[in-house]
């Protein structure tokens, strides 16, 4: 039997609560898996509820007018999204498509409200946590305004090394997709990490990344761009 409860008292959505919370939490949640490429919700579309990844990745994107992509932001085991809705009311403010093979909890906005109303203490944690995604989001405009693509890819690498205490990294999702992402191109996010492989700041295995200059990827983080 699958462990509900257990996977959203891992989730820093809801961090130090209470049992018999986390079970009420449980109750409400639907479980569903995904393939990849699969649509959970379009720009616009009603905020039935918002969602915890349990394994995978999923991308959350906006299309300009002009069919540009750009990925907002690639959300993995333990994070969630789209709680927004929940408090507003109002539709998504931007795409949802499954990266890879995917297991979602689904939590739905009207027997999550229910929750709330009953025990308030539930959405402490979730305002927490969503003035933390406002602060990212005014980096990630910053990043792309301001700093030059190795510094954008020095500071997410920094973000997913935060994960593992070696520095290891794990792409799980395309070039593409990861250069979508930090505003550019497949090719020059290639170049960029044959440089930090060949200078020695990290060490490429397939889609491992390997940090062996921790400093050094800080400083490029910091500074916006590599030194000769």
């Amino acid at each position: 039997m699958v462990d509900v409860t257990g996977q959203i008292a891992a989730m820093p959505l809801f961090a130090g609560l209470s049992k018999a919370q986390y079970e009420a939490l449980a109750r409400i949640s639907v479980r569903r898996s995904c393939r990849k490429g699969e649509r959970l919700f379009s720009e616009g579309d009603e905020g039935t509820g918002f969602y915890m990844v349990v394994t995978g990745r999923v991308k959350i994107f906006k299309v300009s007018t002009d069919g540009k992509e750009q990925i907002l932001h690639l959300f993995g085991p333990g994070e969630s999204f789209g709680e927004v809705s929940v408090f507003t009311g109002q539709g998504f403010p931007a795409d949802a498509v499954t990266a890879v093979q995917t297991v979602l909890l689904f939590f739905p906005r009207m027997a999550f409200i229910a929750l709330i109303q009953r025990d308030p203490t539930l959405a402490l944690n979730m305002l927490a946590q969503l003035s933390g995604r406002l602060r990212h989001f005014a980096g990630l405009i910053e990043d792309l305004s301001l700093k030059e693509v190795p510094g954008r890819l020095a500071k997410y690498l920094l973000y997913l090394s935060g994960r593992d205490s070696k520095g290891e990294v794990a792409l799980d999702v395309s070039k593409g997709q990861l250069a979508s992402l930090l505003g550019t191109i497949p090719e020059t996010l290639s170049r960029i990490l044959a440089r930090m492989n060949r200078q020695g700041l990290i060490r490429l295995r397939g889609s491992q990344i390997l940090i062996l200059d921790h400093e050094a990827i800080e400083q490029i983080a910091a500074e916006g761009k590599m030194f000769s």
